[in-house]
C-alpha cells in the first residue's frame, strides 16, 4: 500500500493517479474529502484529517510500503514560515517512525542545502534532516526547480501594470519545472523503490531561465510581445506581495529565497544532468499560462 500526503494539490494527485493506475493500493489524505473525490472514484481509500495530527498521520500509515510526503503551503500564516514547516515535518517524522514505514519520497526543493538564508526551503533543509534521522527508513529527497506553476502569481502585475517582476537580477539563471514532471519523477521512484538509506534527486525542468526570457516566453503567449521583466527592490517586492494579501513572514521568506539566488547560493549544489532534465519546457507550459491569463 501506498501513502500520499497533499493528495489535493499539484503534484500528490498526479502521484497517486499514476500508482492507482499501475494497479497499487493507495490511500491519499486530504483535509476534506471532497478535495479528493476523483481519486476515490478511482480506487484509492480517502483519509480526511490534519498532518499536524500525529495520531492520525501514525495510524493512516500503518501498514504502507512507502508514502508520499510533503508540507503543503499555508498562505495565510500569522506565524515564522519555518516554525509551521518544522511542526508539521516533526509529525509527518515522527508518524512514519512509529508505524515502522520502510520508505519515503519528500517532495524538498533546489536550495535545501542551506541551513539558513533560503527562506522557506531552508526549512525543507529541517524536514530532510527529520526524515534522515528516523533509522531504517529509506529516503528519496526530491529537488525540484522553481514551480512554473508558481508564475501565475504574476498574473495581476502583468494585467494592471504591464510588466513581470520578481527581485532576481535579470542574469540569474534558475532551472524552471512542471509539478506534473515532478510527480511523474516521484510516482516512478515510488514503483522501483530503487533507493536506501538517504538519497537526493534534482529535478530540473527542460534547462535553466533568466527573468528576461520568461518575460519574453510568456508575454508571446498572452499576445504581449513587448512585455519587460522588471527586478523590483527587496522593499517594493515585499510591499507587493503584502498589498496582494500575503502575510508578512511568507512575503520575508521569498525575498530570502531570491536574495540566495541573487547570490548565487541557492544553487551552489545543483548541476544540470540528462538524468535530472524533464521534458517539459516553458514554452510548453506557456499555453496553460495563457490560458489562466485569459480566464
Amino acid at each position: 500500500m501506498y501513502v500520499i500526503t497533499g493528495a489535493s494539490g499539484n503534484t500528490g494527485r498526479i502521484v497517486a493517479r499514476q500508482l492507482l493506475e499501475a494497479g497499487k493500493t493507495v490511500k491519499v489524505i486530504s483535509r476534506r474529502k471532497e478535495n479528493v473525490a476523483d481519486l476515490g472514484a478511482k480506487g484509492a481509500t480517502i483519509v480526511e484529517g490534519e498532518l499536524e495530527d500525529e495520531a492520525f498521520l501514525t495510524a493512516a500509515f500503518e501498514g504502507a510500503q512507502a508514502v508520499y510526503a510533503l508540507i503543503p503551503p499555508k498562505w495565510d500564516l500569522q506565524e515564522p514560515w519555518r516554525n509551521y514547516q518544522r511542526r508539521i515535518g516533526t509529525s509527518i517524522t515522527n508518524a512514519l517512525q512509529a508505524a515502522k514505514v520502510p520508505y519515503v519520497v519528500a517532495l524538498s526543493s533546489n536550495g535545501s542545502h542551506m541551513q539558513q538564508g533560503a527562506g522557506p526551503v531552508s526549512g525543507l533543509y529541517d524536514f530532510e534532516m527529520l526524515l534522515g534521522g528516523v533509522a531504517g527508513l529509506h529516503v528519496l529527497a526530491l529537488r525540484p526547480g522553481y514551480f512554473m506553476q508558481n508564475l501565475y502569481a504574476n498574473i495581476p502585475l502583468m494585467k494592471n501594470a504591464g510588466i513581470f517582476g520578481y527581485s532576481l537580477h535579470p542574469d540569474v539563471t534558475t532551472p524552471m519545472v512542471h509539478v506534473r514532471d515532478i510527480a511523474l519523477v516521484a510516482a516512478k521512484r515510488l514503483l522501483a523503490l530503487d533507493f536506501h538509506g538517504f538519497e537526493k534527486q534534482f529535478v530540473a525542468g527542460d534547462r535553466d531561465y533568466t527573468m528576461p526570457e520568461v518575460a519574453e516566453i510568456l508575454g508571446k503567449a498572452i499576445g504581449n510581445e513587448s512585455l519587460q521583466y522588471v527586478s523590483f527592490s527587496k522593499e517594493d517586492l515585499k510591499n507587493g506581495m503584502v498589498s496582494n494579501g500575503l502575510p508578512e513572514t511568507i512575503a520575508d521568506g521569498y525575498n530570502e529565497l531570491f536574495q540566495a539566488l541573487n547570490d548565487g547560493q541557492y544553487l551552489d549544489d545543483y548541476s544540470r544532468t540528462a538524468e535530472n532534465t524533464t521534458p517539459t519546457s516553458l514554452e510548453d507550459f506557456a499555453s496553460e499560462f495563457a490560458a489562466a491569463y485569459k480566464a
